[in-house]
């Protein structure tokens, strides 16, 4: 039928080009935020373009799902602009016509949006984690580049470092040190990485400490043939722990605690808030032609600001074992499935009134 085909030609034309803007912000507000990170030493510098890919794509369903509804806002508008909705109502299709040509156009999209979000959603943050996570306990020393000072985590030591040819040994190793009011210069011919149960220790040979207590000035020499440097603490104990959003959808219906519910809830709720945006924005659309400024736009993007939070919010509630997985859902999901189609259906019988009024001639 060509009112099917020509509405569907419409949004997904709309919907590709939203995609694209929508996507330019994305990957250079989290190139900017990931360089940021690279720069303050919670990521590997090497690891930032493949902590974009792995972002980018953790996020892509609440893209895909913001440009559909974008799409759906500004085709239908463009029609009431131009005054097309009127010649469709005049021909005796109803607003909630529109439904269907918008559903089948959106299937993909929202079958994509399952995908991402209870599969792949949770294999990108995992990925993600794993590489923060392996370069967070990395030790001091592999941090540090040849033949530049480099400052500890927690910013208490000072190291200057000449790699050897084993990553994981050193040579000239010299380490400035400020606890406890001691500070302290360690200097040592070699050094080499050590495990010691749970925690990870640099081992220096052949060198010596001069430590001063700053509070009283005393001065101490020590020569040593070995000494250990705790570098990392705990760094096998939670190496197998992952959070509830890097865990698989089917490890989550395994494990129903209160955090793995409430991460349910969140990707549930976003396949969920696809399918209601979808409907939202075929309501939201309506536009007056005879007005020069349009703001159903920006009331349309506020709509869906204020649902994205709600989704937040019902994980949150889900996850500090306030409401229930299923009141959750319903609560939220539910009430915006209400008021899509009671939005749908004011806007049809308003518009049918309207046009049986002026076939009429009835006074306004």
């Amino acid at each position: 039928m060509l009112f099917d085909s020509s509405t569907r030609s419409e949004l997904a034309k709309s919907f590709g080009v939203t995609l694209v803007v929508i996507l330019t912000i994305m990957l250079t507000s989290t190139l900017i935020r990931t360089l940021g990170q690279a720069a303050g030493g919670n990521v590997a510098p090497q690891d930032v373009v493949l902590l974009m890919g792995y972002a980018t794509i953790a996020h892509l369903a609440t893209m895909l799902i913001l440009s559909l509804f974008i799409a759906v806002v500004i085709t239908l508008g463009r029609s009431y602009r131009e005054s097309e909705m009127t010649i469709w109502f005049a021909s005796g299709i109803p607003l909630s016509r529109f439904v269907r040509p918008v559903l089948r156009m959106a299937w993909p999209i929202l079958l994509a949006v399952i995908v991402l979000e209870l599969v792949v959603w949770p294999w990108g943050n995992q990925n993600s984690a794993e590489l923060r996570d392996r370069y967070q306990k990395r030790s001091d020393l592999s941090r540090v580049a040849p033949g530049q000072f480099q400052s500890s985590r927690d910013g208490s030591r000072v190291f200057f470092i000449e790699r050897g040819e084993d990553p994981a040994t050193g040579r000239n190793v010299f380490i400035l040190a400020n606890q406890n009011d001691r500070e302290s210069v360690t200097t040592s011919s070699r050094g080499h990485l050590q495990m010691d149960g749970d925690d990870r220790f640099l081992v220096l040979d052949h060198g010596q400490r001069n430590e001063t207590q700053l509070k009283t000035g005393e001065k101490s020499l020590a020569r040593f043939e070995q000494y250990k440097v705790l570098t990392d603490t705990q760094v096998l104990a939670n190496a197998n722990q992952l959070p509830p959003k890097a865990m698989a959808t089917l490890d989550l219906l395994r494990l129903p605690t209160p955090k793995n519910q409430g991460e349910l809830a969140w990707r549930l709720g976003m396949i969920l808030g696809g399918i209601n945006m979808a409907l939202l924005g075929v309501g939201l659309a309506a536009s007056n032609p005879r007005r020069a400024n349009n703001w159903n736009l920006l009331f349309a993007l506020l709509a869906f600001i204020v649902y994205f939070n709600l989704i937040n919010l019902s994980q949150s509630w889900v996850g500090n074992g306030r409401t229930s997985l299923a009141r959750a859902l319903l609560s939220v999901h539910g009430s915006a499935l209400v008021l899509s189609l009671a939005i749908i259906w004011l806007r049809d019988n308003a518009n049918r009134f309207g046009l049986r009024r002026r076939l009429t001639g009835a006074p306004a």
